[in-house]
């Protein structure tokens, strides 16, 4: 991509650069055409792929993240100096828009990677860090990920055991991190590790970029009861990271994972409120098939789980106005968090409560059993990114400001 130029298109000019550069590129998006009994009933909340298909998925993203890249519509709101087109979050907004309309293919293989760390990366990283990962990353070369929950730790991030010890210009690492998320095909990873035990535990913690190809580093799946391995547990054994590579300062990891943290909790939430249109419309659809459509208590519980998709994809779309305004993600990201597995809890009770048994024995008729992957998916999406707990902490302390909560030492 050409990062010289120095005019700034308008947004309509901008809007109409990006049309023509997917119209020459991709087909246009057919309007969806839900029909009960017909096509996938999959509605499972993670994808259960094998390595083939997980293989063949994240070659057609890379393919076509490099096309746009190199067009210039990769890094939209990116530094020039690192690779990016350096224009406002707007544009970004844009190019969204004119993109719904063709058939982009799936680039959620990036979303950690280019949702939560590299915002870090360019907030914290060294120059030599931002400049050998940061385009690499938007232009689908490479895929991070994140390393930060323990088995010991949980929701606790700060009680973490992984260590570091400095060696001259590098830290060898040790330790395990569990729930990561597309590290069995990451190149990076963001880690957060304890490098001085005798501080509190908040500031004893420092953040690194790691190789995930480096020696010492394996990566094991994790089977969850879905029946698939979205998740895994890695290990670090003797693991070396040269000091370029650290995000911040020494002992200063705690800003970094919030940084992240922030941003995970916009990406998390900004997904939806739970039960997407899509779903919503497969919910109305069932509640019809199965003879429940005048139910007074099926319907009522229909309608709160509309109302409240509805009521928070606006709460969501206020927060993403602000971060499109530039403003940083804040603790209010907490509040889309929390709306979408309430709203998650919702669906699947109605689900239970329309289905009965046909949600836990499979008796082969379409749009029934496969409600069984979102059930079981759903506890999942109330751990990812903050528990409920901690959510509802956070939104009470730092955004309606009622006192703390008293810690259990004392």
């Amino acid at each position: 991509m050409n990062t010289t130029e120095t005019s700034t298109p308008t947004e309509e000019e901008f809007s109409s650069e990006a049309r023509s550069f997917l119209e020459a590129n991709l087909p246009l998006r057919e309007a969806e055409r839900f029909v009960w009994g017909e096509g996938s009933d999959d509605v499972s909340l993670f994808p259960e792929r094998t390595p083939e298909e997980q293989a063949a998925e994240l070659e057609a993203a890379r393919a076509w993240a490099r096309t746009a890249y190199d067009a210039g519509f990769g890094w939209i709101t990116g530094p020039r100096h690192l690779g990016g087109r350096g224009l406002p979050r707007s544009y970004q907004q844009a190019y969204h828009a004119v993109a719904r309309d063709y058939r982009v293919p799936s680039q959620s293989v990036f979303g950690i990677g280019l949702g939560m760390v590299a915002p870090t990366i360019l907030a914290h990283g060294t120059e030599e860090v931002q400049r050998s990962y940061l385009a690499a990353m938007h232009r689908g070369d490479l895929v991070g990920c994140q390393l930060f929950s323990e088995p010991g730790a949980g929701s606790d991030l700060a009680s973490l055991q992984t260590s570091a010890v400095r060696d001259g210009d590098q830290w060898i690492v040790n330790g395990q991190k569990v729930w990561t998320s597309g590290a069995q095909f990451s190149d990076i990873g963001e880690i957060i590790c304890r490098t001085d035990p005798e501080l509190p535990k908040h500031r004893g913690l420092t953040g690194f970029v790691v190789d995930m190809h480096a020696p010492g580093v394996e990566v094991r799946p994790l089977r969850q009861m879905t029946g698939g391995a979205s998740f895994n547990e890695v290990f670090f054994t003797d693991v070396r990271i040269p000091d370029s590579h650290r995000l911040g300062d020494v002992n200063g990891g705690w800003t970094v994972a919030l940084t992240t943290l922030m941003n995970e909790r916009a990406a998390i939430g900004g997904g939806g409120g739970g039960a997407g249109p899509s779903v919503t419309h497969r919910l109305i659809e069932l509640v019809r098939a199965q003879g429940k459509a005048g139910d007074p208590l099926i319907r009522q519980r229909l309608a709160e789980v509309i109302v409240n998709e509805r009521v928070a994809s606006y709460t969501n779309l206020r927060a993403m106005a602000s971060l499109a305004a530039g403003q940083l993600p804040g603790p209010e990201m907490s509040l889309g968090k929390l709306a979408l597995t309430a709203n998650m809890v919702r669906t699947y009770e109605l689900v239970s409560a329309v289905l009965g048994a046909e949600l836990v024995a499979d008796g082969g008729r379409w749009g029934t059993y496969a409600w069984s992957q979102y059930l079981l998916g759903a506890p999942g999406m109330r751990v990812a990114g903050g528990t409920d707990e901690v959510m509802r902490n956070i939104v009470g302390e730092r955004v309606l400001g009622l006192p703390k909560e008293p810690s259990p030492a004392r």
